[in-house]
Parts: structure tokens; sequence; C-alpha cells
């Protein structure tokens, strides 16, 4: 069961009329393209992890379970703060949790979902575990704000939420919780020169007092995303509906990736799902990567988009390429 959405946003505000100064595009440009119309940003002191503290504790309090409680950390990123450590024992420093297993899950934008996946495992193995699943990304320090066909659609964020099994009760307070009914990965690694953040790993490494190239910063092949994007999560959406005996008309709720309007628009399309049961984050806050499905998830329980007994379709595609597709009972 999922319990105690929690998520956090950095204060600061990147606008679109902020960027026609650094990208030579317009507002309308990038509304028309994208539907984004603000996204939020670090500071360049603040990481990563600070958002995914906030959207831990929030959680947390939410769930009404105590931080100490926690056995697990399943931090999804493919912005951490450093290769090592990892930002998951970076934030089991910060919560103070000395001895429940952390680890770093890179699955891009896909990555939340990914975590729904093995956080789920890891209670059906032990029903009595508490596994804190966080997506936090800092995509603005790996952003080059000349590049127009980046720099006007990532921002960052974090969400949070606490993976607890099926028969495990409800901590008194705690607010709704969602069943995980099904979830279905995948990847196609033969196509992960389609988006690229490599500048200073191992394969693109630096030297002492090297300049840094465009290599350190997000790089992608826009046309090629979109057709692949479309295509994998209606795809993924479909085969998982068709197994759980589903059809698009059985779903109430559809949160995507929010990455960009029209990538939504033309996958709940394929899929045949009514605009009005879409719900949408993407015109304030941009493509977060893997916070993108917590962050709206958390959002559409709060403004009451989601109701109890709703049944929430929920996909994600990422670079690697990733995909993946999860269902949801509230």
């Amino acid at each position: 069961c999922l319990s105690g959405l929690g998520f956090s946003i950095p204060p600061e505000i990147l606008s679109n009329a902020e960027l026609e100064a650094t990208t030579e595009v317009t507002d309308e440009w990038i509304v028309s393209r994208t539907g984004i119309r603000t996204r939020h940003i670090l500071s360049p002191d603040m990481t990563g992890t600070e958002l995914a503290l906030n959207a831990a504790e929030e959680a947390l309090r939410r769930s009404g379970h105590a931080v100490d409680s926690v056995t697990h950390i399943l931090y999804c990123t493919c912005t951490p703060d450093s290769a090592c450590p990892s930002a998951a024992c970076t934030l089991a420093g910060k919560l103070n949790l000395p001895g429940c297993m952390a680890v770093d899950l890179n699955a891009a934008c896909a990555g939340f979902v990914y975590g729904i996946e093995l956080a789920d495992a890891l209670v059906t193995r032990n029903p009595s575990a508490r596994v804190l699943l966080v997506a936090a990304e800092a995509l603005s320090h790996r952003c080059n704000y000349s590049d127009p066909s980046t720099a006007v659609l990532f921002g960052d964020g974090a969400g949070a939420v606490i993976v607890t099994g099926k028969d495990a009760p409800a901590a008194p307070g705690s607010g709704p919780r969602g069943e995980i009914v099904d979830v279905m990965l995948g990847s196609d690694g033969t196509k992960r020169g389609l988006l690229l953040i490599s500048g200073g790993f191992s394969a693109s490494p630096y030297k002492l007092g090297d300049t840094v190239g465009p290599e350190y910063f997000i790089r992608m092949q826009g046309g090629a995303v979109f057709k692949h994007a479309v295509r994998y999560m209606s795809d993924y959406c479909l085969e998982l509906l068709e197994r759980n005996g589903m059809k698009a008309a059985d779903v109430d709720v559809f949160i995507p990736h929010q990455a960009n309007l029209r990538i939504i628009d033309a996958v709940g399309s394929r899929l045949g799902i009514e605009p009005g049961k879409v719900f949408l984050n993407v015109q304030k806050y941009g493509n977060t990567s893997a916070a993108s499905i917590p962050i709206a998830l958390a959002e559409a329980v709060d403004s009451g988009f989601i109701k109890p007994g709703m049944r929430v379709l929920m996909t994600s595609f990422g670079g690697g390429l990733t995909v993946g597709a999860a269902l949801l009972r509230f």
C-alpha cells in the first residue's frame, strides 16, 4: 500500500519570460510546444537531497509512521548529489536512520514507477518492512540554459511515499491509502543515445582543470524521444490494462509523466482516455523527471482529483530508454 504522499518544490520560479533572454525563444513558442509556463529551480547552493528530506518528512507525517520505523530507503534520481555516497545514504543520514537499507535507483524519468515495483517486492518478501520511496531531481544543475531544446523543459522537485504490506494496518491519523494492483516495466538500451547526461562520469571523465563541455549537461534528440515516448507509454498502458481485465474506460484518473503537454495529449488520445480524467501540472513545474509522477499523485490526492475507490493509471518514460506503467486503487 502507498500512504503519506508528500512533495517539495524549491521556491525559486523560472518563468518563460526569463528564459527568453538566454534561449532566444518566446513564451508563446514554449507554451505552444510544451504547455510549460513556469518551472521551479534550486538555488546554486541547494541540493536535491534537501528537497528529498522535505518530501520524506511530509510523507512520514501524513502516513502517521515514525521516522525510526523506516526499514528501507529507495531513492530514485538521475541527478544525485554525488556519485558516492549515494543520495539514499545522504538522506538516511539527514533522517538519522543509520540502520536501514538505503540505495539509489536510476531509471531517469521512469524512476518512481520502477521504485513502486521494487518497494512492493520488498514488502512482499518482508510484510513488516516500511519502505520510504523518494524521487528527487536537481535537473537545473545539469541544464544548459543556452540550449532551448532542453532548457525550457526541466525543473526541480521531489516526491515521497511510504510503502507497506497489503495487510499492514493503517497508522492512526494517516490519509488515503493506495493499493498497488500491478506494475509493468521495461527498457530499450539500444536507444540509450537519445537522452544523455554523460560528462564527469567514467565514460566521459574530466581531469583537474578541464573545461566543462556540453556533455556535462542534458542532451536530447527531442523528435525521436517524443515518438518513442508516445509509443512506449501507450503500449505499456494498454498491455497492463488488458492483463488486469480492464479497458481505458475503466480508468478513473490518468497520471502520465509530466514531460510535455503534447506527449501527454498524444498518449491520452491513443489510449482513448477522456481529457477530464487526465491530471496535469506540467504547466507549473515542467519536467521534474523521476519526481514528476509522485508530485502529481500527491497533488491529485490533495485536491480531491483522486477520491476513495478510484482506479489510477500512471505511466512514465525516460532516458535509458526506460518505461513503466502502474495501476493503483485508492
